[in-house]
């Protein structure tokens, strides 16, 4: 999973293993940590909308993840506050 801060929100791209483990249910979880604080995004199927709190944001995609799927799609966007935009980055890597 790769994460981008924008002035209009977070952009984040998945490979098509990460996309199997969402619709599989389970959870993804990116961060970085340092002394005294940290960011952290987690996306969660069975949860609906944005969530955040310090520097952890949870993401619901709840609802979303049949258009996710869609192979002709090629993302979806939460309005937030802040938007999050997830888009699919399927690569030769995983053929």
């Amino acid at each position: 999973m790769k994460v981008r801060f924008t002035s209009l929100g977070v952009r984040v791209r998945l490979d098509d293993l990460e996309l199997a483990r969402l619709e599989r249910g389970e959870s993804l979880s990116v961060g970085v940590s340092w002394a005294g604080g940290g960011w952290n995004l987690t996306l969660v199927p069975d949860l609906e909308g944005v969530q955040g709190e310090a520097g952890s944001l949870r993401v619901g995609l709840g609802g979303l993840l049949t258009e996710l799927g869609d192979p002709a799609r090629e993302g979806v966007q939460l309005a937030g506050p802040p938007r999050v935009d997830i888009e699919k980055d399927f690569g030769p890597q995983h053929a």
